[in-house]
């Protein structure tokens, strides 16, 4: 069963970790974030609008089409008064013409179908400012492809359930249609960069399993069921037990694969 992002029950589930260093240190080096206002368009829980924030926006507004996401967002970010939300679609945020500098889509494409794409790019275009940037970040097909280890943790899913990775794969776009499709909204300063996204940090292997029990996060593992969810969590204690088995017991750092696009406005 996929994941119901308007499910009260979930509204927490895209709030419980920080954002990477790595991800803040390649965003800023990309963007001049000192003051501006940013819209976080499937903004979920609110983590990366308070990294914003934290970062140096001067304010930011987060869209998100669901009302539990955005009820668990503003508990999340409840002391930054300079985050505001309000429920909007990617094709329709409601925000005015002109009215920030960026517009950050993170996780938010694969979500949407071929001639979405095209038109969330364009509505994004329509709210930013002259010299504004967007930037999307999302997986591609090879990105999903990554083989497990103790690297990739996510790439274990598919090891074990490869049924999982055409569903995967084939909701995400390649990099030569998220490109054309930037294009073809009116942005033609692009750059292209690929990240490995610490998630996050466990102190050993029993903290992740509870965190896979919880499925938080993860979309895809709403398409198991509970048992086939505990045969992955025991698949990949065994992996990592192959490479070392003292390494249950230490230190587990889970990232991920990413491709972000730095689109400029003219």
């Amino acid at each position: 069963m996929s994941i119901d992002f308007h499910d009260p029950k979930n509204k927490t589930s895209y709030t419980e970790r920080t954002v990477d260093n790595a991800w803040m240190k390649l965003v800023k080096s990309e963007v001049r974030l000192q003051s501006i206002q940013a819209a976080d368009i499937g903004c979920g829980g609110g983590i990366y609008s308070k990294a914003l924030i934290e970062m140096g926006v001067g304010a930011v507004v987060g869209i998100d089409f669901s009302q539990a996401m955005l009820e668990g967002a503003a508990a999340y970010t409840a002391r930054h008064t300079n985050i505001r939300y309000q429920q909007g679609k990617a094709l329709h945020t409601g925000l005015d013409n002109a009215s920030v500098e960026l517009v950050l889509e993170r996780a938010l494409i694969h979500h949407l179908s071929s001639d979405e794409l095209v038109g969330c790019m364009k509505e994004a275009n329509r709210i930013l400012k002259s010299e504004g940037v967007l930037i999307v970040q999302d997986r591609t097909p090879e990105d999903c492809a990554i083989a497990g280890s103790r690297k990739h943790l996510r790439g274990y899913i598919f090891d074990k359930f490869p049924r999982l990775l055409p569903e995967e794969s084939g909701r995400r776009y390649s990099s030569n249609q998220v490109l054309a499709a930037l294009r073809t909204a009116g942005f033609n300063q692009l750059k292209e960069i690929p990240l490995w996204e610490t998630r996050r940090q466990y102190t050993h292997f029993a903290e992740f399993r509870e965190d896979l029990l919880l499925r938080s996060g993860r979309s895809i593992l709403h398409e198991l069921t509970d048992v086939e969810l505990e045969h992955l969590i025991a698949y990949i204690e065994q992996q990592l037990a192959v490479e070392d088995l003292e390494a249950l017991n230490e230190p587990l750092v889970e990232q991920d694969r990413w491709t972000l696009w730095f689109a400029r406005k003219d």
